[in-house]
């Protein structure tokens, strides 16, 4: 067998962060009546959905901590190790850090597919890790049923920078670094479907890195950043607005798109996952008339893998990140009975 004809995407049940549990699965997983002593040193950890773990060294710098990894969202493995590996770091970027190193984490069904595809893999998490300026420093391989792949990263911030997805303020204005869609073209990929001039914009966007968090966590006045990940737009915003106490608003029209999305929306081509995630938050959600519902629906929950970062600035700060940001996409209003109004 030779890599141009296997397809790692028939090979997984999944696809990239659309592998994620649903949301309300898992807030039942997370469910614990297990007693931990507090711990002061703990910045960020279970108590928030936050997107890594946080941990103060005591001189005024913290620790970053976070893992992800997933089924092939791509054919090719070494873009597929690209991909896995800028979403694994994107982590780090997100709660306004540096990251430090990596070390891997490898399922390969050794009896399906040949070992070289598995090192073109890794080699594509190389060279991610060294886009980053991180060594891949080791990592942990199993015999799996699918082919699996992330990273476990380690980063630093200093705490006055930290950045987390639970502390917007009312009348923050909302930007997003990255177009999405990239659910929508994967899908169509893993069906056979996808236009070949749509596939290396496709690859190209997940496998850049959001080092844009690292700058924007020294700006005072960012007050909340995650990245879109599995559960879609909606779902990382309604994390954002619930954990800060808010609800949020959606200029639908502001919003970008991944080019060829439209077509592909119009042949009904998208993830089971974003039915999965609608069905989760649904009841958390109003559209105002004049939004085009039926599309709505696809694009808003879509999967993204390695996604933009979902940005909250005060509306006083609005110069400070003028040059790094495109036009806000929404704001953060006082907590109503929906979390999110999707309005034109």
């Amino acid at each position: 067998m030779t890599q141009d004809i296997i397809k790692l995407t028939q090979y997984s049940r999944g696809a990239g962060c659309g592998c994620k549990i649903a949301p309300q699965v898992l807030d039942e997983i997370l469910k614990s009546s297990f007693v931990v002593p507090d711990n002061n040193k703990l910045l960020v950890g279970n108590h928030s959905k936050d997107d890594a773990a946080v941990y103060d060294l005591g001189n005024g710098m913290a620790l970053i901590s976070t893992t992800d990894f997933f089924m092939p969202i791509v054919d090719d493995a070494f873009d597929f190790g690209r991909i896995a590996a800028a979403n694994s770091i994107s982590d780090v970027y997100a709660m306004g850090g540096t990251p430090l190193m990596a070390i891997a984490i490898l399922g390969w069904p050794v009896e399906k597919l040949p070992v070289e595809l598995a090192q073109k893999l890794i080699e594509g998490g190389r060279s991610i890790c060294a886009e980053a300026g991180i060594p891949l420093a080791g990592g942990h391989s199993i015999d799996s049923q699918e082919p699996i792949f992330g990273l476990a990263v380690t980063g630093i911030v200093p705490i006055e920078d930290l950045k987390q997805n639970n502390t917007a303020q009312e009348g923050d204005y909302l930007f997003l670094t990255k177009p999405l869609g990239v659910g929508i073209l994967s899908t169509a990929q893993k069906r056979g479907l996808l236009k070949e001039e749509h596939l290396p914009l496709m690859i190209e966007q997940m496998t850049t890195l959001n080092k844009i968090g690292e700058e924007l966590g020294k700006i005072k006045g960012v007050t909340a950043m995650t990245d879109v990940t599995g559960f879609g737009l909606l779902g990382h915003l309604i994390e954002m607005a619930e954990g800060s106490g808010l609800s949020a608003e959606i200029y639908y029209d502001k919003l970008p798109f991944a080019a060829g999305v439209k077509e592909y929306i119009a042949q009904r081509i998208f993830p089971d996952a974003t039915t999965r995630n609608w069905n989760g938050y649904s009841d958390k959600v109003k559209f105002e008339k004049g939004v085009n519902v039926m599309e709505a629906f696809t694009l808003l929950p879509d999967p993204q893998t390695n996604g933009g970062l979902l940005v909250s600035v005060r509306e006083d700060n609005l110069e400070d990140v003028k040059d790094i940001l495109d036009s806000p996409i929404g704001r953060m209003t006082k907590q109503n009975e929906k979390i999110v109004l999707v309005k034109m």
